[in-house]
């Protein structure tokens, strides 16, 4: 299957407007997690970006795509009105501030794919079944989910994964958290997939050439 590429450059220009210190985080961002990667697997159609941040993941769908609407959501007010600011300009993106549910509200059932980028972590752990529901519910029969995550395990990446979040999340308050900062495995992942009616069609290692034990998790709502 050919995989289409994406214009970097083109989705970075879409932060031109914002401060030196953010453009810089985005830069970031992209530097140390493999959003390309996962972004290129992306269907055309309807697409959500469930835990948008500034939209970076936003963009890099975005752009060249008029076969593509994004819709993201955040649950952090600043970043989302950041993300207006910058790839929110495209025509074919809009943001929204909240959490899943309020997508559910409107786009229950209809989208194409939804793509969760380091977001579960953040969570509590007794709240991903749920999480993984609104995913499947989200999605159109057939629909896509693609989910990235740092992996646990015993690796010195997974606990210099885990001491960063505290630092971003804890000391620096870059990034919000609903009082989880827990690491998923590949089979605690597939079992509360499976458990959502979720068909679990591969799983990538996507770890290699970063300090972040990067997994990406390719699941299927069924056709039925």
């Amino acid at each position: 299957m050919d995989v289409p590429e994406i214009d970097v450059g083109q989705a970075l220009a879409t932060f031109s407007r914002l401060p030196v210190r953010e453009r810089l985080f985005v830069r970031g961002r992209l530097w140390t997690a493999p959003l390309v990667e996962v972004c290129r697997r992306a269907p055309a159609g309807l697409v959500a970006d469930v835990g948008c941040g500034h939209g970076l993941a936003s963009a890099l769908l975005a752009v060249g795509r008029t076969d593509r609407t994004v819709v993201a959501v955040d649950p952090d007010p600043k970043k989302i009105s950041l993300a207006r600011l910058g790839p929110g300009q495209l025509s074919n993106v809009s943001f929204r501030q909240g959490t899943i549910e309020r997508l559910l509200l409107e786009l229950e059932g209809r989208l194409d794919a939804v793509l969760v980028l380091d977001v579960l972590y953040l969570l509590p752990g007794d709240g991903w079944p749920a999480f993984f529901g609104g995913c499947y519910r989200l999605l159109k029969p057939g629909g896509t989910l693609l989910l990235k995550e740092a992996e646990a395990g015993r690796s010195w990446k997974s606990w210099k994964c885990l001491a960063q979040e505290q630092l971003m999340v804890r000391l620096l308050q870059r990034t919000r958290s609903s009082g989880g900062l827990r690491l998923i495995s590949r089979r605690e992942a597939g079992d509360l997939l499976r458990a959502q009616r979720l068909e679990l069609v591969d799983t990538v290692d996507l770890s290699r050439g970063y300090s972040t034990p990067h997994v990406l998790f390719i699941a299927r709502r069924p056709d039925w």
